[in-house]
């Protein structure tokens, strides 16, 4: 590392400390672009101003929310998906980076994912051998190569077509609003399509599908060529059929703002809380205010349990 290199680090870290230290009543709390995280932000915002904090909001994308998190610019994201999150937040974790604040007590899945009437079309489905075989089913004008509706977020799926010859190109849409309108036209009409899809979401509630079998993930699959149907390249396997959704903080954090890090910990809630949180806002057109607002008046006693913390009595009145 050259002495400028060295430099601009060091002014980076001044400039992380001087952040945390003018905030330090702060929770600087990360919003990304779906709906049950911005609902559970906004709780979680509700949370620490009911113990005298202030709360502020700061939208990111997914892929971008790491240098913030690393460098203390942000404090806190309540809903990191191990299916398009893991590798980011493994390596944080492991430099002692980010600092990990729970999970939630279920299992989620992010996947290929198809209405359940195009198995008439398609039988051979969910197993992944299928999907060449019925490209043509979810091709769209002159193109042969079938196609994969996902949105904006940090994922293999290029990776995985190629390690897995599959004949599908990938279309990404701006968000997860644009990706329900594709598949609510396609449900209309019964036409074949191919979507990101993950549970819990409102999709559950809405629409009957199943996700698409790949082989099983495995660590190997993403660190060694050598593991698995491709010998030359990664990512010839699926995502995780049972993973976790976790909050994480700064490193700083616990140790700043020790009652806000003990309320996230214990903030928890579930399958179906998110997935109607989902609900609420993509289909009902409700705000991500709206639905917070609503749980916390239905949900009184609960969510006071989370502030019973030593931490937090020298905020309270």
């Amino acid at each position: 590392m050259t002495s400028n290199h060295r430099l601009v680090h060091m002014m980076l870290a001044l400039m992380s400390m001087y952040s945390v230290s003018v905030n330090a009543k702060t929770v600087r709390i990360v919003l990304n672009d779906w709906a049950s995280q911005h609902v559970i932000s906004q709780i979680y915002g509700e949370l620490v101003e009911s113990v005298g904090f202030k709360s502020k909001f700061v939208s990111l994308p997914s892929d971008g929310q790491w240098y913030y998190l690393k460098y203390n610019y942000v404090d806190v994201q309540v809903e990191v998906w191990q299916g398009t999150m893991e590798d980011k937040l493994t390596q944080l974790i492991e430099s002692q980076s980010l600092q990990e604040a729970g999970t939630y007590p279920f299992t989620a899945r992010e996947e290929w994912w198809y209405p359940t009437y195009v198995q008439a079309q398609c039988p051979q489905l969910p197993d992944w051998q299928a999907l060449n075989g019925c490209a043509k089913l979810f091709s769209e004008g002159d193109d042969p190569r079938g196609v994969y509706y996902t949105g904006p977020w940090e994922r293999h799926d290029l990776a995985r077509i190629r390690a897995l010859h599959l004949n599908y190109r990938v279309v990404s849409l701006s968000d997860d609003m644009a990706l329900a309108e594709k598949l609510k036209k396609a449900y209309q009409q019964k036409k074949p399509i191919l979507i990101f899809n993950w549970t819990p979401n409102w999709i559950d509630t809405q629409y009957s599908g199943e996700f698409v079998e790949f082989p099983s993930h495995t660590h190997e699959c993403e660190t060694d060529p050598e593991w698995g149907l491709n010998k030359q390249f990664l990512y010839d396997c699926g995502n995780p059929k049972s993973g976790w959704i976790k909050k994480v903080t700064t490193k700083e954090f616990p140790k700043i703002l020790p009652c806000a890090f003990d309320i996230l910990k214990s903030m928890t809630f579930s399958k179906d809380e998110l997935a109607q949180f989902a609900l609420q806002v993509n289909v009902q057109a409700q705000t991500s205010k709206q639905v917070s607002q609503q749980w916390l008046s239905q949900n009184q006693q609960r969510w006071q349990s989370w502030l019973n913390h030593s931490s937090c009595d020298a905020y309270r009145d």
